[in-house]
């Protein structure tokens, strides 16, 4: 809720914060109406959750797969349908999309995660899909692995810190263009491989 956001509200600048529960697609598609003259510059979703733990062959919480789809997957996508506008009409016309190294299939040498996983490999081929899609428009999508971060879902045990991932995502939105648009990105600038 707005009211909890003291870690926005504490930045510089003009932040107006909006409430949205991106499984509410109505609430989405009201807040699109109501920011319709605003141009985006950079839209970027990154609302995720990693499901049930643990995830792998005999405790499979099958009841459970679903919500994370509709988060991980379906959500992005209705956000971006539904904001497609207000990014055409700003020049920097870009989409950019959290997703995770895991829902890489050249990279999944450990297996199990099976709901996240495929959650972020439909997140991934969604978005692919979106920037041919948007291509026409000018808009170009990034699709971004923020690193194994420190945070509370990272857990302490990451690899890297928030601000190096920030800085690293910030400059992988910077070198996005419609020619590299709709490519696997990790936080460092390498591309990932499918």
């Amino acid at each position: 809720v707005p009211e909890d956001a003291h870690d926005l509200k504490s930045l510089e600048g003009d932040i107006v914060i909006h409430e949205l529960d991106v499984l509410d697609h109505g609430q989405i598609q009201a807040l699109a109406k109501t920011l319709r003259r605003e141009a985006i510059d950079v839209l970027l979703n990154n609302a995720g959750i990693y499901g049930p733990k643990p995830s792998k062959l005999g405790g499979i919480a099958y009841d459970t797969w679903e919500e994370v789809m509709r988060i991980n997957v379906m959500s992005p996508l209705k956000v971006c349908e539904a904001f497609r506008d207000h990014v055409s009409a700003n020049e920097m016309k870009k989409i950019a999309v959290m997703s995770s190294k895991m829902g890489s299939m050249s990279d999944n040498d450990s297996g199990a995660s099976y709901i996240y996983r495929s959650s972020k490999a439909a997140l991934n081929a969604v978005m692919k899909s979106l920037s041919v899609d948007l291509k026409s428009r000018g808009i170009s999508v990034a699709i971004l692995h923020p690193g194994w971060v420190r945070t509370d879902m990272g857990g302490s045990g990451g690899l890297i810190g928030a601000p190096e991932s920030v800085l690293g995502l910030r400059r992988a939105i910077e070198n996005l263009t419609l020619e590299n648009s709709g490519h696997f990105y990790n936080y460092d600038g390498s591309e990932i491989p499918w």
